[in-house]
């Protein structure tokens, strides 16, 4: 996990600088954007193009066969068809680039990248209707599908075993459950992670593996008007959560996402399940698993946000993003059962089938 000062927290002078001497571009107008731990801004260059700038945190950067990954798996998409970001090379020639900044804690390493800017309004700001979901969740499986024919020699670096934003390592949140001491939640996700030690550890040798983009939230993905008064979607961003999965994994984590976003999170679940199983229909083991896998990735959610907090109080407001809309949520699932909520969302699927 990030320590206290691994966030960087560069200036406008700073990053000005920054982007003259890597690319010599030059900065008219620098807007930062919300990051989890890194820190991103919108550059509008002088001459003319607009520009995300990646500053990942400085324990991150120590895993520069990784960003590189992530870094080309953007453009693997891109070339199969899929709204990625893309690099830009340095006036060196490289992708990224290991830069020495003093950011008020002492000089630190961060890796640093110009990306591309995709055009487009987040998600969470439109109204999912139940074709956007629909779109969503066969984007999500598609996506899948194309990273899994991707081959690179730092490929095994996305196995990232202890990494604990995977649904694999639903166990390691029991190291952090004294985040929720006094909540009346603690004892949900006690629930959950046993349920998830039962149902789900025994099975995962039937689960089809694949590489997880393993973050597809309300501000990860980008949607335009299109011609039928509804959105379609016209960018994927930030893959810093990549790693070695399950497809399934994929499909609980974007249903998570998008009910925390829905006015009714219930009616969620089947559109986008009917959108993935156009692309990637799901065997008995990952159906059966679904339930328990969304329930876990909202615990997750609710643990590391908390924890998270406690180390960068400042940040408070887009760390709980996600977190504080899944308090309500979380409790309804659990309380609803999976019996029930397999019905709903398989049912839905076949009724959103049979209208399309």
């Amino acid at each position: 996990m990030s320590l206290k000062h691994a966030k960087p927290k560069l200036s406008h002078s700073q990053v000005y600088e920054m982007v003259l001497k890597l690319y010599r571009l030059t900065p008219s107008v620098i807007q930062p954007l919300p990051s989890y731990d890194d820190q991103n801004f919108h550059i509008l260059a002088s001459e003319g193009s607009e520009y995300v700038l990646k500053i990942m945190n400085s324990e991150d950067s120590k895993n520069p066969n990784l960003i590189a990954m992530q870094t080309y798996a953007m453009s693997f998409l891109h070339e199969h068809g899929l709204p990625t970001q893309a690099a830009l090379s340095t006036t060196m020639g490289h992708l990224m680039s290991l830069e020495e900044i003093d950011c008020g804690f002492g000089c630190q390493k961060y890796l640093v990248r110009l990306l591309t800017y995709l055009p487009g309004t987040v998600i969470s700001k439109v109204t999912l209707s139940p074709q956007l979901l629909y779109e969503t969740g066969k984007m999500a499986a598609k996506m899948d599908k194309v990273l899994e024919k991707m081959e690179h020699p730092h490929l095994s670096v996305l196995q990232r075993e202890k990494f604990i934003w995977s649904l694999s390592n639903i166990p390691l949140l029991e190291e952090y459950l004294s985040m929720l001491d006094g909540d009346a939640l603690q004892d949900v996700v006690k629930s959950v992670i046993q349920q998830y030690k039962v149902t789900v550890i025994p099975n995962l040798s039937n689960f089809r593996k694949c590489i997880n983009h393993g973050d597809l939230n309300d501000l990860n993905i980008l949607v335009q008007p299109d011609e039928s008064d509804g959105y379609k979607i016209c960018g994927i961003l930030d893959f810093g959560d990549m790693n070695r999965g399950y497809y399934v994994y994929e499909l609980a984590i974007t249903i998570v996402y998008m009910m925390t976003e829905h006015p009714k999170p219930m009616e969620v679940g089947g559109p986008l399940l009917a959108g993935w199983e156009s692309e990637l229909p799901l065997n008995e083991a990952e159906k059966n698993a679904l339930y328990i896998l969304v329930v876990s990735r909202f615990c997750q959610s609710l643990v590391l946000a908390r924890y998270m907090v406690s180390i960068h109080p400042e940040n408070e407001e887009y760390l709980m993003i996600t977190s504080q809309k899944g308090v309500s949520v979380l409790p309804q699932l659990w309380d609803m059962g999976k019996e029930q909520a397999e019905v709903m969302w398989f049912q839905s699927a076949a009724q959103y089938n049979d209208r399309k």
